[in-house]
């Protein structure tokens, strides 16, 4: 989940606060922080909830109950942000309440579901996963301040030159893949 399963640069979710919030490394390591914390409590919270679901012939009803379990932890995030960190919430403005519409944070729920993964297994994943995700977030933070002193041409600047240098990241992860495949098989 941190490196060769990574949500953003693998999986290609949580694109939204990956290209959002990575301008400053100060701004991508708060957020990341945030999105451990919901995904491991997300976890934690929906898992029993899916037995209950499953055990009620009710599986159809994830989703949206993911979505509203998730809803609620990112509201309890935003106000103990708001109340004891005022410069981090001001800093991630939008994208905090958009950790609920953050499909990396539904799909490490919905995914651990899917791979029949146990409690500690399902707990151990989201953990990596936002490790992973953080991972992604404070190096593409440390590239973008660094393009910041570059001198790049103006029909590259803004968002095509993110979007380049995010792919280029994004196959440095691929890496991984074959390193882990020789070592494990």
């Amino acid at each position: 989940a941190i490196l060769t399963e990574n949500y953003i640069l693998n999986k290609f979710l949580g694109i939204c606060p990956f290209l959002g919030v990575s301008k400053k490394l100060n701004t991508a390591v708060g957020m990341s922080a945030a999105v451990i914390f919901v995904m491991a409590l997300s976890t934690a919270v929906t898992y029993p909830i899916n037995g209950l679901l499953v055990k009620c012939d009710l599986e159809y009803l994830q989703t949206i109950v993911f979505i509203l379990v998730i809803a609620a932890l990112v509201q309890f995030v935003e106000i103990v942000l708001k109340k004891y960190m005022p410069a981090l919430y001001s800093a991630l403005g939008i994208y905090l309440p958009l950790i609920t519409t953050n499909c990396a944070v539904l799909g490490v729920v919905l995914l651990n579901i899917d791979k029949g993964y146990g409690f500690a297994q399902s707990m151990f994943n989201s953990v990596g996963a936002g490790l992973g995700f953080m991972l992604a977030m404070v190096m593409f933070a440390g590239v973008r301040e660094r393009m910041e002193s570059c001198d790049i041409p103006k029909f590259m600047q803004g968002l095509p030159i993110t979007l380049v240098a995010a792919s280029l990241v994004s196959v440095s992860f691929l890496g991984f893949t074959g390193i882990v495949e020789t070592i494990f098989g």
